[in-house]
């Protein structure tokens, strides 16, 4: 993927929340990404897309927009989703720590993963400036209590990218309680770890008991937020394949089979198994790795290539991993059923965030048709 057509520079946020249940609440999410404080629509922000499962009570929107105006879309949608959503009450399939659970911010045209990471990490400055700033200023447990705080405080912001974008924790510190971090990949310097290594440092498989987690960024995290991961990365598209048995530790031996941290497994890909409306899905993360030698490929090719910057990528192609599942279950006597891929793949991405951008379409899931599980 070389820089945009439009001269843009792009990025994504595939924003994964804790609700899928009540879709009122998950639209107006992704709305909120859409509107600036004067209810005015932002400019070059389109929600592309948003995938949400009842089982697993989880869903993924992905917000593309130049990179200059992707944070503050991402930190509305985030306003938003603390408002409406309480872990305390959340159920489902799929782990999480946060109501918002992740935050990735993904490289699309003219713009390079260290680039997303300084993102990432504004975005942090802004919650743990929110976090301090609610108990400096909270006259209540009740969000009702919460007043303005004085602005002259944000007068030295002036000129800095990220105190330009803390204008916006006025309005986080009256409408929503403090967030807890931790970082992964760009953002999470100096040490750049992996979001799975991150995943198994504070038990999100087994979602943990919130109290007993050490955030990166700001206190103890609180019931009803829960603990949130914020960081960049080449782009990582999720896929999943179905298959047609309800034997939960036959999926999971498939899915340690294509794991790529299994001898044998697919490059760049992490898998689960998880029961899905009545059978098992195998559930993969599959992760853009560097790769000078990639070519562009077809999507029956094992591995799909593209460029950001002069970078060059590949990831395991969907058909490929659909293939292996189904490999694997026949060996084992059972049949696949079908693939989801969640969103879009990153070259597609790029593709529907030019359009969107260039057409001025915001709801542009509308129009591709967001897919409600």
């Amino acid at each position: 993927m070389p820089s945009s057509r439009l001269g843009l520079r792009l990025a994504a946020c595939l924003l994964n929340i804790s609700e899928a249940r009540r879709k009122h609440v998950v639209e107006n999410i992704a709305k909120a990404a859409l509107l600036g404080e004067n209810g005015k629509k932002r400019p070059e922000v389109s929600v592309l897309n948003i995938f949400s499962d009842q089982d697993y009570n989880r869903s993924v929107i992905t917000i593309a927009a130049s990179v200059d105006e992707l944070n503050h879309a991402v930190l509305a949608a985030c306003v938003e989703a603390f408002r409406s959503i309480d872990m305390e009450a959340q159920e489902g399939i799929h782990p999480c720590l946060g109501a918002v659970d992740l935050i990735p911010i993904y490289p699309l045209a003219g713009v390079g993963v260290e680039e997303c990471g300084a993102v990432a990490r504004m975005l942090e400055g802004i919650r743990l400036f929110h976090h301090q700033a609610i108990r400096m200023f909270v006259m209540s447990d009740s969000t009702a209590g919460l007043r303005q705080p004085p602005s002259h405080g944000f007068a030295a912001a002036e000129g800095t990218s990220i105190l330009r974008t803390a204008r916006l924790a006025e309005t986080l510190v009256l409408r929503v309680p403090g967030s807890s971090v931790f970082l992964f990949g760009e953002a999470d310097l100096p040490k750049k770890r992996p979001l799975v290594q991150r995943r198994k440092q504070l038990g999100w498989f087994a979602r943990r008991d919130l109290s007993a987690l050490e955030p990166d960024l700001g206190a103890a995290p609180a019931r009803r937020c829960g603990l949130t991961g914020v960081g960049a990365s080449p782009y990582v598209m999720n896929c999943n394949v179905t298959i047609d048995s309800q034997d939960l530790a036959l999926g999971k031996e498939i899915a340690g089979a294509i794991r790529g941290s299994n001898a044998n497994g697919l490059k760049g890909v992490q898998a689960m198994a998880f029961p899905h409306e009545g059978k098992v899905e195998i559930a993969c993360n599959v992760e853009s790795f560097e790769d000078q030698e990639a070519a562009e490929t077809s999507e029956e090719s094992q591995y799909m290539a593209y460029s950001v910057l002069g970078d060059h990528f590949s990831y395991v192609s969907p058909h490929y991993i659909e293939a292996q599942v189904k490999k694997l279950a026949g060996d084992r006597g059972i049949g696949t059923i079908g693939r989801a891929l969640i969103g879009f793949t990153p070259q597609e991405c790029k593709t529907c965030a030019e359009y969107a951008i260039k057409e001025n379409i915001g709801e542009f899931w509308k129009i591709r048709g967001g897919i409600f599980m």
